[in-house]
């Protein structure tokens, strides 16, 4: 042996998918050796190298960089030709580190270095190791039939690197990994891979059996079942019973097409379906499918409801019995049902009641379908991103369903329901599920909801009958062919009037009801309630009123059970603080004196109106304008239009621009307040803090102003009337082209308030500061034959200004 490892020169025999380590004897298998190997085969003394493949390349591998650097040398100890080449029972003995490779004519030679194992386990911790490998191999082959003759193998061995290079070959082991096992080493890493890679294979063969004790239980099940559906069949078929049966189910459906009233057309496809039930077969698998969908068509209203006198006396009473105020949207929907009344061929209605959260929307409706003594759905639409959810599914797909619309006319069992479209502003589009607002188009527009077609029906239906009411917060996230498919009904937010008698006929009624209180248990004074919508809500319908009420109520009946209060339990004006915590809403006032530049402004918010005030200053520097107050763009604007306006307007010489900076500042700077109607009120403070002249503090204004002077109109003055009023505001000025917006304005908010009208800004400038100027219109005067006189290029010549004093 010594003779060879002085050689260090030794003939290469190249070997693949086998796990190679010293000290081991096995069986490699050699792929057709020709002549020239099979005489070093058999020469004892030729240095012999077994060196693995990096792939399988057959049993010519060309190049060097085809061959792992680590080997082993081997001894043949017998030699077997099968039709697959030769069979070598071989010793291997020392592991070596190939230096060089050379390839000359099929040979292949190598120079090569010992590398000894480090025999880094002592004779405890292979024993150890040894018996848990063999311990997960027993517990691997218990569970297959003839395990025990490999338990018996298994057991002979005492040598690590045997039973790992006999049990490698049953293993899943990459090709790369099982060259790794080679290259350690270390006796201890090399164990411990190995036991890695064993456990692996435990837990995939484990988690096989599962599955296919699983498969196998639930395929024999399935087995069973059909053999026995099969035997049953075939014992009703014996006895006349299952056709019976079927025959009873069929007839069912037969008269129950009779009775529907169906139009002719559905009443074909209906028929039509009932024969594909017959030759299907309740062992089929559409067979629950055309069932599914018969029931539908049997299901669903399909007479025509006569005609009903509609009283609207009653009517008026029901909408006045269940809300409070709002007289132009009730005047609006008794004026609908008297056409509806009149014209008995009308075809059906869409309103959509557009108002802030917590107004009665969605109340109203019911109180419609009341009045109507009609059937009342409400469908939520809010979220729904669906095409399908307005349409259904195609019967094609598994689990298809009718949309929402014809399963609320088949739950309500009517044709001419009142139908309510919840939060239809809430459509959410885009995405690969259509676009829901679209699909709507067709379910309300009269000229074609007629022939109104479901997916999943796929036959039309008729939903001209239907009294479809929408409701909505706001209209700019309705797309336009939508909104223009509906009669818009705005409902404004609630005076604070409206909100106490809402409160007090209305709400605390309810509220006590739905926490088992008696109206003599619980006692608010109507001063109580007053302070509770003023100082704890904010909010333009009532919806946080009946929170803080429904507080109040659990308060009194926590105290009630629990014996801790006296009969009646009574709420008084100093408790609200205790029982509520500190108020949640602040109200701007007006001041006791505004200084010069100081301007108390209009505006609107989704919660109301409110005042604002509008500040002005000036400061040594060159003519800049500083805007702050979290404006915005159209804000802004309006100041420099307002400041522009007022240097051409008003005749200054104790000011001098150039050599001042202005300032104007609007409080409550975090939160962000935009618009043009704030226009008058900017332009006023401005000529305020120019002319030194104070604008009284208990005026208010708004209106959008444009650079020739005039006063155009505004949004939401009802609103911002209330907050004139709440504040302490006596005299207002507002638009003349609003005038006609002021008998939207309760009567107790217009026998407090002076309401002015302004057309141009020299009307503002008397009525807020005194100062009387003449009136500057622009005109333009035609000369000619037409628009432009001979020899003039531009309007500015044919302009004149004209003085209307």
């Amino acid at each position: 042996m010594a003779n060879k490892q002085n050689n260090n020169i030794g003939i290469v025999f190249p070997i693949s998918n086998k796990v190679l380590l010293p000290d081991v004897v096995t069986t490699v298998q050699l792929e057709s050796p020709d002549d020239v190997q099979m005489m070093y085969l058999e020469n004892e003394e030729a240095v012999k190298i077994a060196l693995p493949l990096k792939q399988n390349f057959g049993k010519n591998p060309k190049k060097e960089e085809d061959f792992y650097r680590t080997g082993v040398i081997f001894e043949v100890t017998g030699l077997d030709r099968t039709d697959k080449g030769v069979l070598l029972s071989v010793k291997l003995t020392d592991r070596v580190e190939i230096k060089e490779l050379r390839i000359e004519d099929g040979r292949i030679h190598a120079q090569y270095e010992l590398s000894p194992d480090h025999a880094d386990l002592n004779e405890k911790s292979r024993e150890e190791m040894l018996g848990y490998i063999k311990n997960i191999t027993y517990e691997i082959s218990s569970r297959f039939s003839g395990g025990e003759q490999y338990q018996r193998i298994v057991n002979e061995f005492t040598d690590l690197n045997s039973i790992i290079v006999y049990l490698s070959q049953f293993l899943q082991i990459p090709h790369g990994e099982r060259y790794e096992l080679l290259e350690m080493q270390s006796l201890k890493e090399r164990s411990l891979r190995f036991l890695d890679y064993l456990l692996k294979q435990k837990e995939m063969i484990e988690l096989q059996m599962q599955i296919s004790e699983k498969f196998s239980e639930k395929a024999n099940r399935y087995y069973r079942e059909s053999v026995l559906r099969e035997q049953l069949k075939a014992i009703q078929e014996e006895l006349n019973e299952g056709r019976e049966e079927e025959g009873k189910k069929e007839a069912d459906y037969l008269s129950r097409i009779e009775e529907a009233g169906m139009p002719p057309e559905i009443k074909e496809a209906a028929l039509l379906e009932l024969e594909k039930l017959e030759e299907q077969g309740p062992n089929k698998l559409d067979y629950n499918v055309i069932r599914n969908y018969l029931d539908l068509l049997v299901q669903l209203p399909w007479k025509k409801e006569g005609a009903k006198d509609i009283d609207l006396d009653e009517a008026r009473r029901i909408l006045n019995e269940q809300h409070y105020g709002l007289k132009k949207v009730k005047d609006r929907i008794i004026q609908h049902l008297a056409v509806m009344q009149l014209n008995k061929n009308k075809k059906g209605s869409i309103l959509l009641l557009v108002g802030p959260p917590g107004t009665g929307k969605t109340s109203l409706g019911k109180s419609i379908a009341e009045a109507l003594g009609r059937k009342y759905i409400r469908i939520s639409l809010g979220g729904v991103r669906d095409e399908s959810e307005i349409r259904g599914h195609r019967r094609t797909y598994v689990g298809a369903m009718p949309g929402r619309i014809i399963q609320s006319i088949r739950k309500a069992g009517k044709t001419n329901p009142v139908m309510v479209l919840d939060e239809v502003d809430k459509l959410m589009s885009g995405g690969f599920s259509g676009d829901p607002a679209s699909a709507l188009l067709e379910v309300l527009d009269p000229e074609q909801n007629n022939s109104f077609t479901d997916h999943y029906l796929d036959l039309p239906y008729d939903l001209s009958d239907v009294f479809f009411v929408a409701t909505a917060n706001s209209l700019e996230s309705i797309p336009g062919p939508l909104l223009d498919r509906m009669e818009v009904i705005q409902i404004s937010s609630y005076t604070i009037d409206e909100k106490f008698h809402i409160g007090k006929n209305h709400l605390l009624p309810a509220v006590l009801e739905e926490h088992g209180l008696k109206p003599e248990q619980m006692v608010m004074e109507d001063e109580v309630l007053q302070k509770i919508i003023s100082e704890y809500t904010l909010e333009a319908g009532v919806r946080g009123l009946k929170k803080q009420l429904a507080g109040l109520a659990r308060t009194a009946t926590e105290k009630i059970v629990s014996k801790k209060a006296v009969l009646p339990f009574t709420i008084r004006e100093e408790d609200l603080e205790e029982l509520l915590g500190r108020q949640v809403s602040r109200h701007e006032k007006a001041q006791p004196d505004n200084p010069p530049g100081v301007v108390t402004g209009l505006a609107w918010t989704p919660v109301g109106g409110e005042i604002l005030f509008i500040e002005a200053t000036d400061m040594p520097g060159n003519g800049a304008v500083i805007l702050t107050g979290k404006l915005g763009d159209v804000m802004k604007e309006s100041a420099r239009i307002s400041l522009s306006l007022l240097k051409s307007r008003l005749p200054l010489t104790a000011f001098n621009f150039k050599e001042k900076d202005l300032h104007i500042h609007v409080p409550s700077g975090a939160v962000p307040k935009d618009g043009p109607s704030a226009g008058i009120a900017l332009f006023t403070a401005l000529a305020s803090l120019v002319t030194g002249n104070k604008v009284d503090s208990r005026l208010a204004m708004t209106g959008e102003i444009t650079l020739r002077g005039a006063v155009l109109p505004i949004g939401g003055l009802k609103e911002k009337l209330l907050g004139a009023q709440r504040a302490g505001i006596n005299r207002v000025l507002i638009p003349k082209d609003n005038v006609s917006d002021l008998k939207d304005v309760p009567e107790e908010v217009k026998n407090q308030l002076t309401v002015i009208p302004v057309e141009t800004v020299e009307d503002v400038l008397k009525e807020s500061l005194e100062i009387f100027l003449p009136r500057i219109e622009h005109v333009f005067l035609q000369k000619g034959n037409g628009l432009f006189p001979e020899g003039l290029n531009t309007p500015h010549k044919n302009m004149e200004r004209k003085e209307v004093i």
